[in-house]
C-alpha cells in the first residue's frame, strides 16, 4: 500500500503547510538571499503563526531544505519494513516507489526542486547542509535496508542499494533541467533506473533468427 493511501488528513494538511512555507521560503531566499526577508514575512503570506512555523522548521535555513529528517525518515521507514523482505532485486524498487508517492504527498514538483537549485546558488552555504542530509539520509536508509533484510549495515548488498539510490536521486535532479525530461521527478526516477537496469543487463543476447 502506499504512502499517500494510509496519509491521514491531519498528516496531509501538515505536509501541505509545510510545502507552502518552503515554497516561499525558496522563492524568497532565491530572490533577495536569506538575509532578505523575514519569518514573519513568511508567516503573512501563507497565514500562519510565527509559533506554528517553528512548529515545522527550526530556521529559515531548514524551511528552504523543506524537510524534517526525523518525521520524513520514520514514515517512510514504517512503510518499506511493512513490506518485509522480498529478496533484493525488489529493495530498490520499493524505494523508489515510496520516495515517489512521498514527494507527490508533499507536493513536491520539478518546479520545486528548481526553485531549490536557485535558493541554493544565491546562497552556497545551504549546499553545505544539503550535501550533509544527503549523508545523513543514506545512513538511515542502510540501516532500514539491513533492518529489512536482516543483515548488518556493512553488507555489499546494503552498500550496493544505497550507492543506486543516490545516483538515481541526483540523476534525476539532473534530468529535470532537460526540457525533454519527465516533469515530474518520480518519472525521473523511474526512467533513471530502468536505464540502468537496461545497461547492468548481463542476459546473453538474442540470436537473429534466420
Amino acid at each position: 500500500m502506499s504512502i499517500s493511501a494510509t496519509t491521514s488528513r491531519a498528516v496531509q494538511r501538515r505536509l501541505e503547510t509545510a510545502s507552502r512555507i518552503t515554497a516561499l521560503s525558496r522563492r524568497f531566499t532565491a530572490d533577495r538571499g536569506l538575509a532578505g526577508f523575514t519569518i514573519e514575512e513568511v508567516c503573512d503570506e501563507v497565514g500562519v503563526s510565527r509559533r506554528t512555523f517553528f512548529n515545522y522548521f527550526p530556521s529559515k535555513e531548514e524551511a528552504v531544505l523543506g524537510v524534517d529528517e526525523v518525521e520524513e525518515m520514520n514514515a517512510f521507514g514504517e512503510h518499506f519494513l511493512a513490506r518485509g523482505s522480498r529478496g533484493w532485486p525488489v529493495v530498490i524498487d520499493d524505494i523508489v516507489e515510496l520516495a515517489t508517492d512521498y514527494m507527490h504527498s508533499a507536493g513536491l514538483d520539478t518546479a520545486a526542486h528548481l526553485e531549490l537549485i536557485r535558493a541554493i546558488g544565491r546562497e552556497p552555504r545551504l549546499l553545505a547542509r544539503f550535501v550533509g542530509m544527503g549523508r545523513e539520509r543514506d545512513v538511515a536508509l542502510a540501516a532500514l535496508i539491513a533492518k529489512r533484510e536482516s543483515v548488518q549495515t556493512d553488507d555489499p548488498r546494503v552498500r550496493a542499494c544505497v550507492t543506486v539510490i543516490s545516483a538515481l536521486m541526483r540523476s534525476a535532479g539532473e534530468r529535470l533541467f532537460d526540457p525533454d525530461a519527465p516533469d515530474d521527478f518520480g518519472l525521473a526516477l523511474s526512467d533513471s533506473l530502468a536505464a540502468i537496469r537496461a545497461v547492468l543487463d548481463t542476459s546473453p543476447p538474442r540470436k537473429a533468427r534466420q
